[in-house]
């Protein structure tokens, strides 16, 4: 191709370099060469090659005339790998680059190496391991290797051409790795195989049996053996066998029966299998208790207990316990004992056998009750007026309680298991003999028990009114029929308990708080007790007058009348009257409105609180003065160039007044002297609209702002006052108020 123009760049500093550009046609890299084709691993060839330039990856191929597996690699060495082993390929290579790839390369051939042997291992013994495998193709010979998984010790390596290795001499108990690998028959070793097996434990040693004849148990104990895992306890008799497991060096068999001989062995196991067996070692358990015990009491008094013989035993103890916890023994080589007894009680009897190995098991515990006592110590510990518990403590060998109340004429009974009674249906104030009786099945009953006077409650009093007196002292009357009894009258409610008490058929409850309901009960006492409450009576006082009340003035005419919640009240009346009319309001609220007054009056201040059922209590406040009355006529004059004269008309009563302008420009007051109906304000702008208000002032003080405001405008001629216009009127928004204590 023709060459192409050259360029030139300069270089300040520099000299000038020429620079020719060449185009040339792209073609595909190189053929490759192998160096060397090998195997390390049986499923792969590596393959060796000088760099190829412009060549940006390779592809190996490898043929064994029945299938072809290609791998791109991207420089040398590479592998083509899922391979067969020990099996001949024909490997070539080719490079590409980016025009495309080339030729195959001359081909080389490369056998992959054998494959692993499949181990299967185990140890027979605790200082063997046997190893075994399948054949392996092509292989002429194994080389099989062992050492301690922990790296310590030496390295054992056999030779072989068979498919089996034993392995002796090794340590009980150790994790061993055993490592293998075939070779060919140019010497050439294939993939190794690895995997790790622990020999087997030894029998324990030091074989320690200790019996617990309570329990009917045996703990076993031993010295730890090296490699084991857990270990398995047998105790084997003529009729059962027993086991227990355990990774630590001592395990209990539980469930042993009495009368029996173990024979105690241990063996211990780990991953490799269990050892042999340890000597056996011989366990003889306590004799079983003796069973078919006969007792008799013969003559009354005198206990015998006797039993069969038990083999095995060389002695027995019998163990005689009252139900009161005393308890004595007899210490035989014979089969019988004899005891005391006493009338009411309830002896356990249990026989034991000994030997050497200890106390035999409990067996049947047997019991004998003698003939029951009577009860002696029958306590009432509830008296009503209809009814009476008593109790006593349980007697010996009693099964059954008859009870007997007999007050003459009538007999109430009840029959229970328990040292408790409850007799019903009883008259109230009456005296009962009561007579508790013990039964026993086995001996019968004991009829020389002893009876007990006891005397029912007194009956209930029945309320028949509650009256008031001119002092408004409460008095309570009821009716009743006890012998020697006080009452107790008592009025229960919200602001608690007020009693009153008496031995006849009334008393008086006083300074009963008001605005309260009371429930009144009366209650009869007598030394047997006291009597059920009588049926309740309500009792309401009447509602409690509020603390406080608050009259405001409205308006010249209404008032605004408020109080504090008197306690027990529903509603209110409130009542302003005066010489000459009255004013008042039936209201749920604690606030009324009251109109139609008259201005500058006095008035009395009543109200009345009211409960919900219409009891009333009347409260008396002091007097009220309504407000003095509004001036009427309030007019504006002119006074002298700067000044201004406000004039009223005074209504009914006297009264002081106070005169107020309120303008943009300032707020004007005057106080006219006594007696006149009009005030000056010698100095006031003109050029402003003004609202004008005139207020009586009461006699604390207090100026009252409801009365009417009128509006004028004043306006100016030059610099003085001009002319005064009514504008009109406006009402007050602002109360006055007074209160009441």
């Amino acid at each position: 191709m023709a060459g192409r123009p050259k360029k030139c760049f300069s270089l300040i500093g520099f000299s000038l370099i020429c620079l020719q550009m060449v185009a040339s046609a792209k073609t595909a890299p190189k053929i490759p060469t192998i160096d060397q084709a090998y195997s390390k691993i049986s499923n792969s060839i590596t393959v060796e090659w000088a760099t190829v330039p412009g060549a940006t990856s390779y592809l190996l191929t490898a043929e064994d005339g029945d299938t072809v597996i290609e791998t791109m690699v991207a420089n040398s060495p590479g592998t083509v790998t899922g391979l067969k082993a020990a099996t001949l390929y024909q490997i070539t290579i080719r490079s590409i680059g980016a025009a495309g790839r080339s030729q195959a390369s001359p081909p080389k051939h490369a056998k992959t190496v054998l494959a692993a042997p499949v181990l299967e291992v185990h140890s027979p013994s605790p200082d063997s391991i046997l190893v075994q495998w399948e054949a392996v193709y092509t292989a002429v010979g194994f080389s099989v290797s062992i050492m301690r998984a922990n790296g310590l010790g030496r390295i054992w390596k056999e030779n072989t051409t068979n498919t089996t290795l034993t392995f002796t001499s090794l340590d009980s108990g150790t994790l061993y790795t055993i490592k293998a690998y075939a070779w060919n028959a140019n010497g050439t070793p294939g993939d190794d195989s690895t995997c790790n097996q622990r020999t087997s434990p030894r029998a324990p040693a030091n074989i320690q049996v200790s019996f617990d004849s309570g329990a009917l148990e045996a703990s076993v104990s031993w010295a730890p053996t090296e490699g084991a895992f857990n270990y398995t306890v047998m105790a084997v008799s003529d009729s059962s066998e027993l086991s227990c497991s355990t990774t630590f060096s001592s395990c209990t068999i539980a469930s042993l029966q009495c009368g029996t001989e173990y024979l105690i062995s241990v063996s211990a196991c780990n991953d490799a299998g269990y050892s042999r067996s340890t000597p056996a070692v011989t366990l003889r358990t306590v004799a079983c208790a003796p069973g078919r015990v006969t007792i008799q009491e013969d003559p009354p008094g005198h206990l015998s207990v006797s039993w069969p013989n038990v083999d095995l035993s060389d002695y027995y103890v019998t163990f005689v316990k009252s139900d009161d916890g005393l308890e004595v023994h007899c210490n035989t080589s014979l089969t019988q004992c004899n005891f005391f007894s006493e009338c009411g009680f309830t002896y356990f009897i249990s026989v034991f056998a000994y030997n050497k190995a200890g106390q035999s098991p409990l067996g049947d515990v047997f019991n004998y009750t003698t003939a029951p006592c009577c009860p002696s110590d029958v306590n009432p510990v509830l008296v009503s007026s209809d009814r009476v518990e008593i109790v006593w403590s349980p007697v010996r060998g009693a099964e059954l309680y008859e009870t007997k109340a007999v007050d003459g004429l009538h007999t109430v009974e009840c029959n229970d298991t328990a040292p408790a009674c409850t007799l019903s249906a009883l008259e109230c104030d009456t005296k009962y003999n009561i007579t508790v009786y013990s039964f026993n099945e086995v001996r019968g009953s004991n009829m020389s028990c002893t009876s007990q006077l006891i005397t029912t409650a007194p009956c209930s009093p029945e309320i028949k009114n509650i009256s008031k007196d001119a002092f408004s002292t409460l008095n309570v009357h009821w009716r009743s029929s006890n012998y020697d009894a006080t009452y107790t009258v008592t009025a229960r409610g919200e602001k608690g308990l007020y009693r009153c008490r008496s031995t006849g058929e009334s008393c008086s409850l006083g300074d009963l708080p008001c605005g309260s309901v009371f429930s009144v009960t009366a209650v009869a006492k007598t030394q047997a007790g006291r009597s059920l409450p009588s049926y309740s009576v309500p009792l309401e006082t009447v509602p409690c007058c509020p603390a406080s009340l608050t009259v405001t003035q409205v308006t010249q005419s209404v008032v605004n009348m408020s109080w504090t919640v008197g306690t027990g009240a529903e509603t209110y009346m409130t009542v302003l009257e005066s010489h000459t009319r009255q004013s008042k309001c039936h209201t749920h609220q604690n606030h009324c409105l009251l109109g139609c007054i008259t201005c500058g009056v006095n008035y009395t201040v009543v109200l009345k609180a009211i409960s919900a059922t219409g009891l009333t209590a009347d409260c008396a406040y002091q007097s009220y003065s309504s407000s003095a009355c509004c001036p009427l006529g309030v007019k504006l004059y002119r006074l002298g160039p700067n000044g201004i004269r406000i004039y009223w008309q005074a209504t009914r009563g006297s009264a002081n007044y106070s005169t107020d302008l309120y303008g943009s420009k300032g707020i004007f007051t005057c106080a006219p002297s006594a007696g006149l109906s009009f005030c000056d304000i010698t100095k006031i702008p003109c050029g402003d609209v003004y609202t004008v208000m005139v207020s009586p002032v009461s006699e604390t003080g207090l100026k009252l702002t409801f009365c009417p405001k009128k509006i004028y405008s004043v306006t100016c001629s030059g610099s003085t006052l001009g002319m005064v216009i009514y504008r009109g009127k406006k009402n007050a928004d602002t109360n006055g108020t007074m209160r009441h204590g």
